[in-house]
């Protein structure tokens, strides 16, 4: 009993499972003995199930890289579509119409035969959105043109430009009448404006501008010449106002047609002015005769010289109360910077220009000369160009203390079937405003030059 250890019973395994101690089955044979043991198998992986999201992403950017790569492509060909020549087989003229859609223009043009695909235009018009709309109005469209070019002409507005060429020394009237006089310009003018409140010049106008459209930019334009030549103005003038400026430069205006004389005739008026002389200008009576309407027609009559009209400068002092026309830059520029002169008189001389004289007694001779070349003349037309004034009239032109300075036209009645001498240096010649409806104010090659008829 004692001296013996007491025996530990092994513990049991639950049913069902191995005991790591369980001794291993003993090999059947030598050779099964040195052979490895197999490695036990790997564990199954467990397949997790793709998320929802992710899936969508993959399908998406799959998608906008296909519909990427269909793009580049199509935008290829639309390129080479857009470039190729158009069906154009000479250059053409189109109006669009304002307000008029995408479509309409298309269709339009396809029709014209401009472009032969409208919804390809409609589809690149589309495209190039960011860089404008497309313009209504009046273009010419090359030959051959491109449906890229003919986008290109709507969207940056190259629409014809058409112009009309005002004169200097027009009145208000007679530039109302010649806006009438050209059918490209459209509606009416609302007044005529003020006499003087219009620049003549060479206006430049799409088709579809209405008159008083061209007309409020006359307006505008003589506005800001006049406030710039007034502020560049001599400082002794005695004229005190923009208005006053803008006056007489009207009366410089009708009173000479050449450039090279503009400063001289206003240095007489601004001389006359300064001793309170009266101007004795002419085109004033005539302007208080007919106002803008247009001209006598006839020479001015004693009566008329001697009636008092608010624009007869033989009987008024100063300035008449508004302009006579509508003078140009020039004679603005004249007026605010008169030549430096003592004249006080002037009389033509034949060509179209006038003779100056500082005192009453040179004035006559000019005058005298004058009356020769009038006779000459008329000589050699084999016709009375105008009557000859009676010994009252002659002594009223020539032999008075203050004689007429501008162009010294003879206030006679005319004999039947004579013809009126003009009443300044202008009527009646090559750049009379009234008869000349093609020069360029701007182009001085194009205006013709100054001669008497």
């Amino acid at each position: 009993m004692f001296g013996r250890k007491k025996q530990t019973p092994l513990m049991q395994q639950p049913e069902g499972q191995e005991s790591d101690l369980q001794p291993r089955l003993a090999p059947k044979s030598p050779s099964e003995a040195i052979k490895p043991m197999a490695a036990p198998p790997p564990p199954p992986q467990l397949r997790r199930r793709r998320g929802g999201m992710m899936s969508t992403f993959s399908g998406l950017l799959t998608l906008l890289i296909a519909l990427a790569g269909a793009a580049i492509f199509g935008i290829s060909i639309l390129e080479k579509e857009v470039s190729a020549p158009g069906p154009l087989q000479a250059d053409k003229v189109v109006v669009i119409p304002r307000n008029t859609g995408t479509n309409e223009i298309a269709g339009l043009l396809k029709q014209e035969g401009v472009i032969e695909q409208p919804l390809l235009f409609e589809v690149f018009a589309l495209l190039n959105r960011q860089r404008g709309q497309l313009k209504a109005g009046e273009f010419l469209f090359k030959a051959k043109a491109s449906l890229e070019d003919t986008i290109d002409t709507l969207v940056q507005g190259k629409a014809i430009l058409h112009s009309v060429t005002v004169p200097e020394g027009l009145t208000s009237d007679q530039i109302v009448a010649r806006l009438y006089d050209n059918d490209i310009l459209s509606g009416d003018v609302i007044e005529t404006p003020r006499e003087g409140s219009l620049l003549p010049d060479t206006y430049k106008f799409e088709r579809g501008m209405t008159r008083q459209q061209l007309i409020t930019s006359m307006q505008t334009a003589q506005r800001q010449a006049i406030t710039q030549i007034w502020q560049r103005r001599s400082t002794d003038l005695p004229i005190k106002t923009p208005q006053e400026l803008l006056i007489l430069a009207s009366i410089v205006e009708k009173e000479t047609g050449r450039a090279d004389e503009r400063t001289r005739v206003a240095g007489v008026f601004i001389n006359r002015l300064n001793k309170r002389m009266k101007l004795q200008s002419d085109p004033t009576i005539v302007y208080g005769l007919v106002g803008g309407k247009g001209t006598l027609g006839r020479g001015i009559t004693k009566n008329e010289i001697e009636t008092a009209t608010p624009y007869n400068t033989y009987a008024i002092e100063g300035l008449p109360p508004s302009a006579i026309a509508n003078p140009g830059r020039a004679a603005l520029e004249a007026v605010a910077n008169p030549s430096r002169t003592k004249d006080l008189y002037f009389v033509a001389d034949g060509s179209g220009g006038h003779t100056f004289a500082e005192t009453y007694d040179q004035h006559q001779r000019n005058v005298a000369r004058w009356r020769q070349i009038e006779k000459t003349r008329a000589t050699t037309d084999g016709a009375v160009d105008r009557a000859e004034p009676d010994d009252d009239v002659k002594s009223g032109m020539t032999g008075s203390p203050a004689p007429a300075p501008a162009q010294d036209q003879a206030p006679a009645v005319l004999k039947p079937g004579a013809r009126p001498r003009a009443f300044d240096a202008s009527e009646g010649t090559n750049k009379d405003p009234l008869k000349n409806k093609s020069f360029d104010l701007n182009s001085q090659k194009s205006v013709p030059n100054l001669r008497q008829p």
